[in-house]
């Protein structure tokens, strides 16, 4: 490929050398280059790529592509170009030859709901007979191959590659989650997205945002680059996005007037009923996961779904088929234990808030929470968690999450000074803490276990262990029954 072609859509000027020469790959991890690569400089919150282009050029990079100077000694053609985050989104397209632009896609933006409805998306566009690709925090898919994932939005050179593996598998649609970060690092940038989902706006990620007006305006960013808008109106800052987005939009909820709601709601511990109406008419929805909430999950999915020509009974087909591991998932139907033990990945205020009073609706005994919270992260929403899991909790069991470089008593001492009350014990090793909830656990009593849901592993200082707690809770049930 030219990198002329290569360029193509980027204001950038040539420091040294020619845009007509032939090029490899792109890369912007200097450990990645190989002979007549493209290095792109990123500088990063730790890293800076442009302490890195000599090191590219000796591994045989022919371009360099910056947006400050590098001194560069070698044969290198140098690009200047004003931003390298968005340089190497419009690079990536071109290279994959503008994998995005030969998909439908629908990306879904806020604090909670995300990876449920990406689910809940994927199920009905393939009721309705499309092969569909998800980007996501559980993992990614091309129609039925699962890949991965490592991040809830990959880089925009991953994400451009994983694009065209579904265009050239046959995907016609894309569902993915969009998340505050990518669209602060422009990860997603030049993509054009068919249908935008605003979910809600709760405290989270202030560690990287700083201000929750910085977090409001990355998530409106994934609007500006909607044909449609699809906006919860029920949540506060929905009400302010609808006012701050313009072109073609559509509403969802259940306390105003919308062009999709829900009505004659039953939520029981298996699931929940309800009437989805869309345009006068209506169908019974029966969803296998409880919770008020994912009614707001299914009626975005559904809005954004009918916005793509599927019908009211593909709709119900495909959110009465969802399964999404972690979420709200009950791990103990396969046990006579007396009691319920549901896994959630539930580690925000907001999202912990909702499970527990999604699980004290059919609780007929105790409700007993399980949880921590994760080092390296916003450290404000510790003690907002720890009043949370007390006050809706008949006992709160504190423990590690992922603790990352922190120690795990002094993210716990964080959590503890929102608890007022006396109904809480502190079990700081995490496998423990889910044993001491089953022994305390009698008749009719739900034990949530939130913070980790689908993940499989623990981070810790200086290591990752495998730690999935569907397997450890197994394990435990072993010990004591």
């Amino acid at each position: 490929m030219k990198l002329k072609d290569l360029l193509k859509g980027i204001e950038y000027s040539i420091i040294k050398g020619s845009n007509d020469i032939n090029i490899n790959k792109i890369q912007y991890d200097s450990r990645m280059v190989e002979k007549d690569d493209v290095f792109i400089c990123i500088q990063g919150f730790k890293v800076d790529g442009h302490r890195y282009a000599q090191k590219a050029a000796d591994c045989g990079a022919a371009v360099i592509v910056c947006e400050n100077e590098v001194d560069i000694n070698g044969n290198c053609t140098i690009v200047k170009v004003s931003d390298s985050r968005k340089a190497l989104a419009l690079a990536s397209s071109n290279y994959f030859d503008e994998p995005s632009k030969k998909l439908k896609m629908i990306g879904i933006t806020g604090t909670n709901g995300k990876t449920t409805s990406t689910y809940m998306m994927k199920a009905i566009l393939e009721q309705a007979g499309f092969k569909v690709g998800l980007v996501g925090t559980i993992a990614n898919y091309i129609g039925d191959k699962k890949i991965p994932s490592h991040r809830t939005t990959p880089e925009s050179l991953e994400l451009n590659e994983l694009f065209n593996e579904m265009v050239n598998s046959g995907v016609t649609h894309c569902v993915m989650e969009v998340s505050s970060h990518s669209l602060s690092l422009d990860r997603v940038y030049g993509i054009d997205f068919n249908e935008g989902i605003f979910t809600n706006l709760t405290q989270d990620h202030l560690d990287f945002h700083k201000t929750f007006e910085n977090y409001y305006n990355a998530k409106l960013k994934l609007f500006k680059a909607s044909e449609t808008s699809i906006i919860n109106i029920d949540d506060e800052y929905g009400k302010r996005a609808f006012e701050d987005i313009s072109g073609k939009k559509l509403t969802y909820g259940l306390d105003n007037d919308t062009e999709v709601t829900a009505k004659n709601i039953n939520i029981h511990s298996k699931g929940i009923e309800f009437e989805l109406h869309h345009k006068g008419k209506d169908v019974q929805i029966n969803l296998n996961i409880p919770g008020k909430y994912n009614v707001y999950n299914a009626l975005g999915s559904a809005a954004a779904c009918l916005e793509e020509g599927v019908t009211l009974e593909q709709v119900k087909a495909g959110l009465e088929s969802v399964f999404v591991p972690g979420r709200c998932e009950i791990v103990s139907n396969n046990y006579n234990l007396g009691f319920e033990i549901i896994v959630d990945y539930a580690h925000s205020p907001d999202s912990l808030e909702n499970i527990l009073k999604t699980a004290r609706e059919f609780t007929k005994g105790r409700l007993i929470c399980v949880f921590g919270c994760g080092g390296d992260r916003d450290k404000t929403k510790r003690p907002i968690m720890g009043n949370a899991a007390a006050s809706l909790s008949d006992i709160a069991v504190v423990t590690s999450d992922n603790p990352r470089s922190e120690e795990p008593i002094r993210i716990i001492e964080d959590i503890l000074e929102g608890i007022k009350t006396d109904n809480y014990v502190v079990v700081e090793n995490r496998r423990e803490a889910i044993k001491e909830a089953i022994k305390l656990a009698k008749k009719d009593d739900v034990i949530v276990i939130a913070g980790k849901g689908h993940e499989d592993y623990q981070e810790l200082k200086d290591s990752v262990i495998h730690f999935d707690e569907r397997e450890i809770i197994a394990d435990i049930i072993k010990e004591l029954f």
